[in-house]
C-alpha cells in the first residue's frame, strides 16, 4: 500500500501521535512526559499504532469491513468476540 493511503487510514489521534514520537527522537519517556501518562501506556499505544499500520500494509483479500472490525478491536473500540458476531452476521446477510 502506498504509504499516503495508509496515512489516510490512521485516524488523527494516531498521526499526532506518530508526529510526537518523531519530535521525540523516537524516546517514548520523552512522550510519557509529554502525555503525562505511564511508560507502559506509552509502550501499549505505539504497539496498537504498529499493528494498525502493519494490517493497512498487509496484501490481503479481507473486505473493508473486515479490516474495519479488526482495526476497531485493535483500538479497543469493541472487542475480538463482538467483532466476530458482527462478521459473522454480515457474511449471512450476503
Amino acid at each position: 500500500m502506498h504509504i499516503r493511503n495508509l496515512l489516510n487510514k490512521l485516524s488523527d489521534d494516531d498521526l499526532e501521535f506518530m508526529r510526537q514520537f518523531l519530535l521525540a527522537s523516537g524516546s517514548l519517556k520523552e512522550l510519557a512526559k509529554l502525555y503525562g501518562i505511564s511508560y507502559p501506556t506509552i509502550r501499549l499505544r505505539l504497539n496498537k499504532l504498529i499493528q494498525l499500520i502493519e494490517l493497512n500494509s498487509q496484501q490481503t483479500d479481507a473486505s473493508p469491513l473486515e479490516l474495519e472490525l479488526q482495526a476497531q478491536v485493535i483500538r479497543g473500540n469493541i472487542d475480538k468476540k463482538a467483532a466476530t458476531q458482527i462478521l459473522k452476521a454480515y457474511r449471512e446477510s450476503l
